[in-house]
């Protein structure tokens, strides 16, 4: 809990510009947590109606953490979409479509 809360802190300004387009049910209206602990991960957002993680991505991230970390979710009926930081803050009303796409594909299991 405290990692999640420093973390929720420190936030990248990526996960900042996300959050305040995903925080108070705007996307939607589904609820969003950020820094949301699940099992060993913290996950920069989480959507537990539709089982939907979103992760953004900068330079500590390596492919082979992550395929584990996917793997580990989907074990436990969780999607998960990612981005690259530079991607949310370039192109933010890409990443919100892409986020209301696959929040949309979760609507069978809500």
């Amino acid at each position: 809990m405290r990692i999640a809360r420093r973390l929720r802190i420190s936030a990248t300004d990526a996960e900042q510009v996300l959050w305040k387009a995903l925080r108070k049910r705007q996307l939607d209206g589904l609820k969003f947590r950020r820094q949301h602990p699940i099992g060993p991960y913290i996950l920069d957002f989480m959507c537990e109606e539709r089982r939907l993680a979103v992760e953004l991505d900068g330079g500590q991230h390596t492919v082979e953490k992550d395929a584990a970390r996917t793997a580990w979710l989907a074990d436990r009926g969780i999607r998960m979409v990612r981005f690259w930081n530079n991607d949310v803050l370039s192109n933010l009303p890409g990443v919100i479509e892409t986020i209301r796409r696959e929040a949309g594909q979760g609507e069978e299991a809500a």
